[in-house]
């Protein structure tokens, strides 16, 4: 497993009506979460579909906990939980600057290649960039 802590502020049209943070805005940041880990070991998500590999969500699950407003400084834990097959799986978890848990989510990723959409294998650069994350964390 690897785990990486992306910081947002949560910006103004991300509120509703209410002055909390509209739910549809999870998705994105839990995207933008995700992306950033990867990146952090090495692997920018444009090199993946450099590759011809595409990566859809097929399953996504939140639970709300606590709202959290405009302007708050957010933190997500993600966690890349496992890769298998053809599926990536990734968990969430939003704190405020409090440590206050405001949401979890895991989603559930496919590969496909990038013009027919059809399942395929992740690209063996990441991989390798995957393991090799987990051995160097594991030998610290």
């Amino acid at each position: 497993m690897i785990t990486y802590e992306y910081k947002f502020r949560v910006a103004y049209p991300d509120t509703d009506k209410m002055g909390t943070v509209h739910h549809s805005n999870y998705a994105k940041y839990y995207e933008r979460a995700r992306w950033e880990l990867l990146r952090n070991i090495g692997i920018p998500y444009q090199t993946i579909e450099d590759a011809g590999i595409m990566c859809p969500v097929i399953s996504m699950k939140f639970k709300f906990v606590k709202t959290t407003k405009y302007d708050e400084l957010l933190t997500v834990k993600t966690t890349l939980k496992a890769i298998k097959g053809v599926r990536i799986w990734f968990t969430y978890r939003l704190q405020n600057e409090k440590d206050e848990l405001i949401n979890e989510a895991e989603t559930e990723l496919a590969f496909v290649g990038l013009n027919n959409w059809k399942p395929c294998v992740p690209p063996p650069f990441l991989v390798k960039a995957i393991e090799k994350y987990q051995h160097d964390s594991t030998t610290k």
